[in-house]
């Protein structure tokens, strides 16, 4: 890749970000907003530098909570949408309760979690699993019900075994579809952990956040949000790069 393609691919993130920096200073700076609603960008800046430990601890803490969810959740929802496809039963079974997954608000599952689990990591997974069991359980479902149908009338007409049938051509035709649930997984997952942070937890960045709330610390809540925003934004760019790795025969359409 050249220098000058690198150098464009920069500039685009790093222009908005420093568009939307200008802009905070502006409503700062000329609304007259006080520092306890919305500080200066300089005094975030000076909070991320003083308490860069603290935020560094919180968010370890949530990335690993966020890391274990999403393996958890990808793993769970591949199997299950397997199973979906495998076997009519098991998806009439499991179809309505893959759709209440979503249909429950995870602010409303949150204190039950921490009720269940405990105010440790473990409610805090379970909540990222089930943030992102839905994306990764229908993209993938759908993949392997949009196998192109020439390649199963072919296996067809071979005699294939439907189990063969699945891992040869429904798996592999299903793995870009797969891959776009798990980059929104990766988006998403984040929320789920920041979630049962608020609502019961000793360390994270939600438990910072809130921390600095109740102190009207707002500087620090706004410098653990900087970290959180770009802790996501880390984890869906390298699931994005690893998956365009290892599904490097699909197209990318996406232009520089």
């Amino acid at each position: 890749m050249s220098m000058r393609r690198i150098a464009g691919r920069l500039g685009r993130p790093v222009g908005t970000l420093c568009g939307l920096g200008l802009l905070w200073w502006g409503i700062v700076r000329l609304g007259g907003v006080p520092p306890y609603l919305l500080p200066p960008p300089g005094a975030v800046g000076r909070a991320l530098w003083a308490q860069r430990g603290l935020l560094a601890g919180a968010a370890g803490t949530t990335l690993l909570e966020t890391g274990l969810g999403l393996l958890l959740g990808t793993l769970g929802g591949g199997v299950l949408a397997l199973l979906m496809m495998a076997s009519a039963p098991v998806r009439r079974w499991m179809m309505p309760l893959v759709l209440l997954s979503q249909a429950v608000p995870v602010f409303a599952l949150a204190p039950l979690l921490v009720l269940w689990f405990g105010f440790g990591i473990a409610s805090k997974v379970v909540m990222a699993v089930l943030v992102i069991f839905f994306p990764i359980t229908s993209s993938f479902f759908d993949g392997l019900r949009r196998t192109p149908p020439g390649w199963l009338d072919l296996a067809r007409s071979m005699d294939a075994r439907p189990g063969l049938v699945l891992l040869r051509l429904r798996l592999p035709a299903a793995l870009p579809a797969f891959a776009s649930g798990l980059r929104v997984a990766a988006a998403i997952a984040p929320l789920g952990a920041v979630v049962g942070e608020w609502v019961g937890a000793s360390s994270g960045l939600g438990f910072l956040m809130q921390t600095a709330n109740t102190r009207f610390e707002t500087d620090l809540m706004f410098a653990a949000l900087l970290v959180l925003a770009t802790m996501t934004v880390l984890l869906w760019w390298g699931v994005d790069r690893a998956l365009a790795r290892m599904l490097y025969w699909v197209p990318d359409d996406r232009s520089d």
